[in-house]
């Protein structure tokens, strides 16, 4: 008997290492080369497949080659953003793959296939590249079927344009903030050097916190320093292949990115425990997202009767916040830093636009009415987005064999869109595409596009961005407040070195000379 037990446990044994190393093979190599064959045959190119580390070596290279020197302000920015991707079309056309590891990416650049797989969101799921990055982009971002769906219904009202303007006031006192910094610095002798990007990355993380806490806002300003740190892993976890099983063992980012949600989990936790203490008492002022969020959250759970599987649970609602945090100040600041740099540049542009802020309002501050008229910083705006789009790349995953434009791709491979040099293809905006002209949106994006999905700074389709009006909004009003108060120029200091950090960042900071006006 006991032999017979030995010789049953060797057979599953031995069946079980067969399984595992038929499903490794069919992963590493099996699966990548069937696929390669499937593209090749269709007329596509790429670098041929490496045994599970595909392309990512040589991404690495080439980033770390694009990042060690600047470059200069009127060269093409693709080249430090995206710089793989940039190489790979020039070298392999439009229609091009590439490999995260042993994974297959399709490049997509045609507008209507961008409008299909942006559109068709059950059929283009986002892929789940590494579970590590949950920690950092979580929420409705991260979400796919019913679960967001709901999530959608539920935190939209909060962003709904009447709405935003309960939050209006919170983002002036930020703003004002930082002009009453800045005249300080530069008190004595009416003009000097800053660097500007700290103060934009603190300007829209207190904008932020104010805004979503209301009175809790200096607890979550402590939020925003762990997910700066957080930015920084995630990043590093982007550049690796994701094992099966990796995220369990106890390396140092693995614990500390760990231990960083943890805490930030504990400090959101205790906001909005304050938060729904203060709403049960019926004190509330809903002048903030989270109480917005928090009272749409009661209606939909009231709407239906209790029932168990609707509403958002406190954890839900941990993760909504940090997506708040991550979306809403990391692209207000790269996008103000950016409008900065290119108003510098373009003084001509700068002029516009500040004689437009002072016709609106004066030396008033700034109102709802009166930002939604500003069409100048408008035009700007979107040019900046367009040049600098905050997501450098946007990437969805087929679930099945599908036509996607002209391309038949195959069951579990990556399409990404390359916004960057989406929004600088010369075939979809003329050879001014690489050319700061914010002209080209005077008639509005529709006519900027020519109808096509060309110009897709916060996405597009179904998921498009729900904070981009939120966004915006912050924009206008802190470039409204800059405007009135100075002019900007760079600095003979400045160094542009365009840095993907998950967003578009400037990797040495933004000198710019101060001029109080």
């Amino acid at each position: 008997m006991e032999v017979d037990a030995a010789m049953m446990l060797v057979g599953f044994l031995v069946a079980f290492v067969i399984i595992f190393l038929t499903k490794a093979l069919n992963w590493v190599w099996l699966v990548p080369k069937r696929a390669e064959r499937f593209l090749r045959r269709q007329g596509m190119k790429g670098n041929p497949y490496k045994f599970f580390i595909g392309d990512m070596k040589a991404m690495g290279i080439i980033l770390h080659q694009a990042q060690s020197k600047p470059i200069q302000i009127d060269d093409d920015v693709a080249s430090r953003l995206v710089p793989f991707q940039n190489q790979l079309v020039k070298e392999c056309g439009k229609n091009s793959f590439f490999w995260y590891g042993p994974k297959i990416a399709v490049n997509i650049m045609e507008p209507e296939a961008i409008k299909e797989i942006l559109n068709m969101i059950s059929d283009f799921p986002k892929p789940t590249l590494n579970p590590l990055v949950k920690l950092l982009i979580t929420g409705l971002v991260d979400l796919e079927g019913d679960k967001w769906s709901k999530h959608r219904k539920i935190i939209n009202p909060a962003f709904n344009l009447a709405k935003l303007k309960l939050v209006l006031p919170a983002m002036y006192d930020s703003c004002n903030q930082m002009m009453k910094e800045w005249k300080m610095l530069v008190s004595e002798t009416g003009s000097c050097m800053v660097d500007v990007w700290p103060f934009l990355n603190n300007l829209t993380a207190d904008v932020i916190s104010r805004t979503a806490f209301g009175s809790n806002y200096e607890e979550g300003k402590i939020v925003f320093q762990l997910l700066k740190e957080q930015t920084q892993l995630t990043a590093k976890v982007f550049r690796s292949i994701y094992i099966p099983g990796w995220r369990f063992l106890p390396t140092t980012l693995n614990r500390r990115m760990k231990k960083i949600d943890n805490e930030i989990g504990n400090v959101l936790r205790g906001i909005i425990q304050k938060k729904e203490g203060i709403m049960k008492t019926n004190e509330a002022s809903n002048d903030n997202l989270l109480g917005l969020l928090l009272e749409s959250n009661q209606k939909e759970i009231e709407d239906q009767g209790l029932k168990k599987d609707f509403g958002m649970n406190t954890n839900d609602v941990i993760n909504e916040c940090k997506l708040f945090y991550f979306a809403g100040q990391e692209t207000t600041s790269v996008l103000l830093n950016w409008t900065m740099v290119l108003l510098s540049r373009f003084p001509n542009w700068q002029t516009l636009a500040r004689e437009e802020v002072m016709e609106i309002f004066g030396t008033k501050e700034p109102d709802y009415d009166g930002l939604s008229r500003l069409k100048v910083v408008t035009m700007i705006l979107y040019e900046v987005l367009r040049l600098y789009p905050p997501i450098t790349a946007l990437t969805r995953i087929l679930k099945k064999k599908t036509k996607v434009g002209n391309m038949t791709l195959p069951a579990g491979a990556l399409a990404t869109i390359p916004v960057v040099l989406v929004h600088r293809d010369s075939e979809l905006w003329g050879n001014d595409a690489k050319e700061f002209k914010p002209e080209r949106f005077s008639e509005g994006i529709s006519k900027a596009t020519n109808g096509k999905v060309s110009f897709i700074p916060f996405g597009w389709g179904p998921r498009i961005c729900i904070g981009q009006n939120f966004a915006l909004l912050e924009a206008k009003m802190a470039l409204s407040l800059i405007l009135q108060n100075f002019k900007f120029e760079l600095s003979s200091s400045y160094v542009h070195a365009p840095n993907t950090v998950i967003t578009a960042q400037p990797q040495f900071g933004t000198h710019l000379n101060l001029q109080k006006l």
